[in-house]
């Protein structure tokens, strides 16, 4: 598990969606609206549907946040991506410019990851050229 949780417990010991959101930066009412639209996210849940977050439970959050907040998905690109592959999908090549943008909710992850590495492309050109 990639998150660091100071709070004395064993690091596979099961958590809350309190302490997952708190290390995480995650609010507990998006982890709850992430469970709905991504059906492989099911933490346990006990008497009263506390949650209980396992190590795998934080790992796919920390994917599903990495793809929706860090590389630019949708909702549904972030689901398509995780289902065809996870970590793979989120790391594209940059296609050729003529390239026709691929249809269907696969080809939009793919077209929405290759507009976001041309754009990590550019903004390491603008900052090469801004600092010389």
């Amino acid at each position: 598990m990639a998150a660091e949780f100071d709070d004395g417990k064993d690091a596979g010991a099961l958590r809350t969606i309190g302490e997952v959101g708190q290390a995480l930066g995650i609010k507990p009412h998006v982890l709850r609206y992430w469970e709905q639209q991504f059906p492989m996210l099911r933490p346990l849940k006990r008497s009263g549907g506390r949650r209980y977050y396992r190590a795998d439970d934080v790992a796919l959050v920390e994917r599903i946040d990495r793809l929706v907040n860090g590389e630019g998905y949708t909702l549904k690109g972030a689901l398509a991506a995780l289902k065809a592959g996870g970590d793979d999908a989120a790391q594209p090549s940059p296609a050729p410019a003529a390239e026709p943008a691929a249809t269907g909710d696969a080809g939009t992850a793919r077209g929405n990851a290759e507009v976001v590495a041309r754009l990590k492309s550019i903004r390491a050109d603008l900052s090469a050229a801004l600092s010389r």
